[in-house]
């Protein structure tokens, strides 16, 4: 039987360890997503939550932009993934995201909830949530 591997849950701010968290909240954007007849006709309200481990940099910020992860360029690539077609599954989409996220270097760890709103009456939101690190990072 092969035991359980070790789960180190996402650490977004560690002083420590030199990372910070860079976030995007509630992004609410129309999305052609769904499995669905229904679904595919159409675009329908989606919100996107990204958190990101961002490893800091060793030289100074300079209060410059290129030093630091920029939260509006991943929301115009995320924007970009939802402009380049249908997607069936919250889950691919979840997987996009965080495959943006971690192209950039600097980035750690990712978590990325999909919401769609519009889907059951009774509940306002259902939706996937995932954390994806880069290969070799425990942070």
């Amino acid at each position: 039987m092969n035991p359980r591997p070790t789960i180190h849950p996402l650490r977004l701010a560690d002083a420590e360890n030199g990372v910070r968290h860079v976030f995007v909240r509630d992004l609410i954007v129309q999305a052609e997503i769904g499995v669905h007849r229904h679904e595919k006709c159409r675009g329908q309200p989606v919100r996107i939550n990204i958190d990101l481990t961002v490893k800091e940099a060793t030289q100074p910020l300079d209060d410059r932009l290129e030093n630091v992860v920029d939260y509006e360029t991943l929301v115009d690539g995320v924007r970009a993934l939802i402009g380049a077609g249908h997607i069936n599954l919250v889950e691919t989409l979840a997987e996009q995201i965080a495959g943006l996220a971690l192209s950039d270097n600097r980035v750690v760890a990712t978590r990325v909830r999909v919401e769609k709103l519009q889907v059951m009456k009774d509940a306002e939101s259902v939706g996937v949530e995932i954390e994806r690190r880069r290969p070799g990072q425990e942070h």
